[in-house]
This record gives C-alpha cells, sequence and structure tokens, in this order.
C-alpha cells in the first residue's frame, strides 16, 4: 500500500515536472533580416528603436504564430544570400514576390502592394510617358536614373529602358540626396516612402512625381512578402495564415494608417 501511494506520488511529480517544463519552455525564435534603414518600412529612430510597417507585421506574425523575434540588420543588395547562408530565418523588408526570387526562395503570401515611380524636378524638360502610361524610350537616353541596387526597379530599367544612364545606390537615402544635388536626374522608387520622406517635406517642394505608378507582375511581382529558405511548407503555411488573419483583422490597415493616408495591401488577399 505505502509502495503504491510512493509510486503514484512519484508519477505524478514526474507529470508536473513535465508539465511545468512545457510551460516555461522557451518560445520559438525567429531571425529577421531587414535593412534597418528604409524608412517607414524598417528603421531605427533617434533613440535606436526598430519601428515601421515591416517590423509591425513581423510582429503582428509573431504574435500569431507564437514566436519570438530577432532582428538582423543586413544590406539590401546582400539580402538572399545572407538568408542562404542561414544568417536569418526570414526576411520581413519590403520585398516584391518576383519570379526570378522565387527561384531562389520562397515568399509567403504578400502583405503590401509592390509598385514603382519616378521622382525628378518640376516642370522637367522631357515629357517620359505617353498619355498611355508607356515610357518614351528616346528621352530616357543619357537620362541619369538613380536606382537602388539590386532592386526591382534596377530590373525593370535593364529590360525596359537600357539607354538609361543608370547610377547605382546602397540603400534609399542617398538617392534623395543626390537628386537633390543634382548628380542625378530622377529616381525610381517606393512612391509610398517618396511621398512620406521626401515629397511632403521642404527638400521635396521643388520635385514631383514624373511618372505614374508602374506595377508591372513581370518585375514588380504581385506584391510584398515575407521570404523564407525553400523546402519548409509548415512555416510558409504559418506564415500564410497569419497574414490571412492580419488582413481580415484589419490590423494591416491598422499598421498602415499609422504611416500613410491608405492601406497598402488588397484586402482580396484575405480570401485566398
Amino acid at each position: 500500500m505505502k509502495f503504491t501511494t510512493l509510486r503514484k506520488m512519484t508519477i505524478g511529480l514526474a507529470a508536473a515536472l513535465t508539465l511545468g517544463g512545457t510551460a516555461g519552455a522557451s518560445a520559438e525564435t525567429l531571425r529577421v533580416g531587414m535593412e534597418c534603414t528604409y524608412a517607414p518600412f524598417n528603421y531605427r529612430t533617434s533613440d535606436g528603436e526598430l519601428v515601421g510597417y515591416d517590423v509591425d507585421v513581423a510582429k503582428g506574425v509573431a504574435e500569431i504564430i507564437g514566436a519570438d523575434l530577432e532582428y538582423v540588420c543586413q544590406q539590401w543588395d546582400g539580402m538572399i544570400p545572407a538568408l542562404l547562408a542561414n544568417k536569418f530565418d526570414l526576411i520581413v523588408a519590403s520585398m516584391s514576390i518576383t519570379n526570378s526570387r522565387l527561384e531562389k526562395i520562397d515568399f509567403s503570401s504578400p502583405y503590401r502592394d509592390s509598385v514603382g515611380r519616378l521622382v525628378g524636378r518640376t516642370g522637367m524638360d522631357k515629357e517620359l510617358f505617353d498619355t498611355d502610361g508607356n515610357p518614351i524610350a528616346a528621352n530616357f537616353a543619357g537620362l541619369r536614373i538613380g536606382l537602388e541596387r539590386a532592386s526591382t526597379y534596377e530590373s525593370w530599367f535593364n529590360a525596359t529602358l537600357p539607354d538609361a544612364d543608370i547610377v547605382l545606390y546602397d540603400g534609399s537615402e542617398p538617392l534623395y540626396l543626390d537628386l537633390v544635388n543634382g548628380r542625378v536626374d530622377a529616381i525610381m522608387t517606393n512612391p509610398m516612402k517618396a511621398h512620406l520622406r521626401f515629397l511632403a517635406t521642404e527638400k521635396g517642394n521643388d520635385y514631383e512625381f514624373v511618372s505614374p505608378a508602374i506595377a508591372e507582375v513581370e518585375y514588380f511581382g504581385i506584391g510584398v512578402g515575407i521570404g523564407l529558405r525553400q523546402g519548409q511548407p509548415e512555416l510558409k503555411t504559418r506564415l500564410d495564415d497569419a497574414i490571412k488573419a492580419l488582413i481580415n483583422d484589419g490590423k494591416l490597415t491598422e499598421y498602415a494608417l499609422k504611416y500613410f493616408p491608405f492601406p497598402i495591401h488588397n484586402e482580396e488577399w484575405g480570401d485566398n
């Protein structure tokens, strides 16, 4: 009788320790790669805090899937190589989902739109696009265009307007500096960011959009997604489900309205 009671107590104690260990176990930790300089999507405040739309999305997804996050700052042109080298587990850096990138990595479903637009000095003496929104190739010949290195904008220009004089930059902020200083005639960048970071400021008073929004799927993809290494279908499904939940719960709209006067995703993505 005493042996039976002792045995039951031992089993009960072991079960309690197991349950306690499980409850106190650390959550899954996912390392997230981003530029950390791409305001208002991912950037550091003056006191060093990492903030932005991409950061909000990463935190929202992590909360849903029950993961902790560690952030790794990475230059844009090395983002995919660093992911493949296991420097981090996810890319949450406003990276467009394109066919060329899908040959190397997988993506979650999209969480924001992906378009490009040119910014130049107000009253440029050349019409760069016709009334149908098509580029006038002859007017780009010799024009100095600032682009971020390894971006979808670079791919689009190389394929569509090879006679333009392309100047490549590591990061987006130098684009605006060289535009103001006259080192380039125009830049192509994300129009949401261009509006907030430049055109709506005093420095952007003499500048405007000099192109329509360009959204060719072949180059700009179907939208921006979370990048991950190939061969992780379970993780991809969890990311997809989390993004769908953020859309349907209104969280993506909430994140966007912190930085923009409008949502920057397609509501139909929540139905897929």
